[in-house]
């Protein structure tokens, strides 16, 4: 998936209606990325979401609040940064990697989750097909 479908496809979810969360009309918005957050890629595409959701009319600190966790290529930390976002309650989460949308999985199973690179998601068991993903 290239960089732009990716960020049409966050800002879309996050323009879907959602339940109202505990903030009101702020919807919360949890992202577990695989990289550093020193890193300038993952910095641009981070900024790059927040002006795609800017263009939506999504705004951070106005009615959206994005919460990003960084587990740096360890198994074991993304793990525990998937049960910090979980706990902070967001209306979806936003995985980024196989490694996210496992821990992310583990801790919310009923939560909403969008996920990029991803090579196999059929096959990973995240979805039951491509043309009609399922869950809830």
């Amino acid at each position: 998936m290239r960089r732009r479908e990716f960020i049409m496809l966050v800002a879309g979810a996050a323009a879907y209606p959602l339940s109202t969360s505990a903030q009101g009309n702020v919807r919360r918005i949890g992202v577990l990325a695989g990289g550093k957050s020193s890193d300038p890629e993952s910095q641009a595409g981070y900024q790059k979401l927040r002006q795609r959701l800017g263009e939506l009319g999504w705004e951070q600190g106005r009615n959206i609040h994005i919460e990003y966790r960084w587990w740096a290529g360890d198994p074991n930390v993304a793990d525990a940064q998937a049960a910090e976002l979980v706990e902070l309650r967001p209306d979806v989460l936003l995985a980024i990697g196989t490694p996210s949308v496992e821990a992310l999985r583990r801790r919310a199973p009923t939560l909403p989750i969008i996920f990029t690179v991803v090579a196999d998601p059929v096959g990973a068991g995240f979805v039951q097909s491509l043309g009609k993903p399922g869950g809830a």
